[in-house]
């Protein structure tokens, strides 16, 4: 009895599932800028410069999908960090599924790179520039005597780049209008929003004298800084505000360095604040960088480009190897600051920035003012805290570990004035 009541337990039991191979870590990517240099009209062709980076830790591949409807041509990869070429192969959809990307279709082909070393695990990445050359009938093409440039785009930032002798008549999305400076016309632009870029630029051509249509006239720095490319700045900085009581908050910086030679990042911190807790990334190695903090006349012993040194002044010195031609080098600079002029408790409230600290807001609201002029600036509120308002449109998120998060994309070439408020949960 006991007997045949156990073998009928056994058989109603499930049976055990066969083990299976661990799953990939899904692909993850930041910092996509994509530029769509347009071909001669009525060829349907147009380069595309894509800069991309891997962040995924560990990875040792990156996988970018071929656009369904367009051949691709004339590709390479290079490493943005060494400038030296990088292997590449195009796969399909079960190589690319394999390492961690999320396929949508079993037709889609991908390019797949090689990468010089795994993605370092400490929050570094590996950036990486695609080149290649799309035909594709239906974005690009001739009506009469327009040119017309029609495609959704996903990537966030990205610049169309007209042929020589051609001017722009319509763009559908706002964008900086930028002459390059072989005299062509970029436009240039910055998607915030979650949805593609329905983008249809149109042109026609340029009907001037033809000593106008060579490269662009030599301006001023002031009119030049005006008219740069925001969108492909790929300076960002986050701020993690403190329990305000302290009147600290945590920040990271990154940015990438380019010019031959240089071989010191300089942080001179804003008067009124202190800085504590340094420390620095090479993002393409994960490698820790040295830094010194020097204050008053020990930076001019050092000749450092600081200007207007007093007594008071502070720099934080983040030193690494020279910058060698064809390289770059990607940084993060981690600080905390306190500073208890623009950010602590006022009247039972929190003030964040110095136009808000001379009255404050009672009832126990934190108070964020703050003038943001690099074109990514994220801040996340201190854990316990709701978030009530913000004069400026942001992204709004809420992180793992349940801080709020605002994300503001300035894509203007000139500072915002953020203005965030809110009051404990």
């Amino acid at each position: 009895m006991r007997t045949s009541l156990l073998l009928l337990l056994l058989l109603a039991l499930p049976l055990a599932r066969p083990l299976t191979a661990q799953q990939p870590a899904r692909q993850a990517d930041a910092d996509a800028y994509t530029r769509y240099e347009l071909l001669a009209p009525g060829s349907a062709k147009f380069r595309i410069i894509y800069e991309i980076t891997a962040t995924t830790p560990g990875a040792t591949a990156y996988y970018n999908p071929i656009r369904m409807g367009s051949t691709a041509s004339d590709e390479s990869v290079i490493d943005r960090a060494t400038g030296k070429p990088l292997p590449f192969a195009e796969v399909g959809a079960a190589d690319a599924r394999a390492g961690g990307v999320r396929v949508s279709s079993d037709a889609q082909r991908y390019i797949k790179v090689t990468l010089t070393r795994p993605v370092p695990a400490n929050g570094g990445e590996q950036r990486v520039l695609i080149l290649k050359t799309y035909m594709d009938t239906a974005s690009y093409f001739m009506k009469g005597d327009t040119l017309v440039f029609t495609r959704g785009l996903g990537i966030k930032r990205n610049t169309v780049v007209l042929p020589a002798g051609w001017e722009l008549v319509s763009s559908t999305f706002p964008a900086q209008v930028l002459q390059e400076k072989d005299g062509r016309v970029g436009i240039s632009f910055w998607n915030s929003t979650p949805s593609e870029a329905a983008v249809t630029m149109k042109a026609l051509p340029l009907k001037v004298a033809s000593e106008a249509r060579g490269a662009a006239p030599r301006r001023s720095a002031a009119l030049a800084d005006r008219l740069d490319e925001r969108t492909h700045q790929d300076r960002e900085i986050v701020y993690f505000l403190q329990q305000p009581e302290a009147h600290a908050f945590d920040l990271y910086h990154d940015y990438t360095e380019s010019r031959v030679g240089t071989s010191t990042y300089l942080n001179v911190v804003r008067a009124g604040s202190t800085v504590k807790n340094p420390s620095a990334l090479n993002l393409d190695t994960g490698e820790q960088l040295a830094f010194e903090v020097l204050k008053g006349e020990a930076i001019t012993r050092a000749k450092l480009d600081v200007p207007n040194v007093t007594p008071q002044t502070e720099v934080v010195v983040f030193r690494f190897a020279p910058v060698q031609p064809g390289t770059s080098i990607r940084l993060r600079m981690s600080e905390t600051y306190v500073d208890s002029t623009r950010y602590g408790v006022v009247g039972g409230g929190v003030v964040v920035g110095g136009g808000a600290a001379g009255g404050g807001v009672g009832g126990g609201e934190l108070v964020g003012d703050r003038a943001f002029g690099r074109p990514a600036n994220n801040v996340v509120l201190p854990l316990g805290w709701v978030l009530t308002n913000s004069s400026i449109p942001a992204t709004v998120s809420t992180r793992p570990d349940g801080r709020v998060q605002l994300d503001f994309v300035n894509g203007r070439p000139d500072e915002i004035g953020v203005l965030v408020t809110a009051r404990r949960r």
